[in-house]
């Protein structure tokens, strides 16, 4: 049964399986497509991790991302960008929503059609996680750091709240950068400048 459409921002709801409900990724897949008033995960344990629509702050800040990142991926043209609505089957079987991501077209030819029409079977090469008031930075640093460790080659923990960006790199430690006006995507994506003052002040 779809869920109601009557829900406000809140934290996620986590809904653990026990082995003999074990959902395969199609019907994953088709699950979440019957409930799709729902941001719906799963984590690499099985857990589902259910979240309701983004508030509008929320829902303000993450179009002012997708759009710049959107913008940048069509002239720079090696790859697709992707907004919250899209689903990645990680290889550690985690299936996850970021805020914002990026894939080099490279990878995609190799996904057949059925592949594509479904959640993605890789790791993006650059995602974004806007943190809104009802999500814990603990958790979100665990799974910036998880997309590392499936693949990810560059990573932005956004904290609006605290006007605060996390960079996540492979190998190297995570660098912290308080209070920017916008951040370089160089070099993995050369060119793009994310300008964070729709971000720290989307508008309502």
């Amino acid at each position: 049964m779809a869920a109601s459409t009557n829900l406000l921002e809140g934290p996620a709801l986590i809904l653990h399986l026990p082995p003999v409900l074990e959902l395969s990724a199609e019907q994953f897949f088709y699950f979440c497509q019957s409930n799709r008033d729902l941001r719906i995960e799963r984590t690499a344990e099985g857990d589902l991790v259910i979240m309701t629509p983004a508030g509008g702050r929320s829902s303000a800040r993450n179009a002012a991302v997708t759009t710049q990142l959107t913008t940048w991926a069509i002239q720079d043209g090696r790859g697709v960008a992707f907004d919250s609505s899209a689903g990645f089957n990680l290889p550690n079987g985690a299936t996850c929503s970021p805020d914002a991501a990026w894939v080099l077209r490279s990878r995609l030819t190799l996904l057949t059609p059925e592949e594509k029409e479904k959640f993605l079977p890789l790791c993006p090469d650059f995602v974004i996680e806007l943190r809104s008031p009802s999500d814990e930075l603990r958790t979100l640093k665990g799974k910036m750091q998880e997309y590392l460790d499936n693949g990810a080659q560059l990573g932005w923990l956004i904290d609006p709240a605290r006007r605060r960006v996390f960079v996540y790199r492979p190998g190297q430690d995570v660098e912290c950068l308080e209070q920017p006006p916008e951040i370089s995507g160089d070099p993995l994506l050369p060119g793009f400048r994310l300008t964070l003052g729709a971000v720290w002040e989307p508008g309502l």
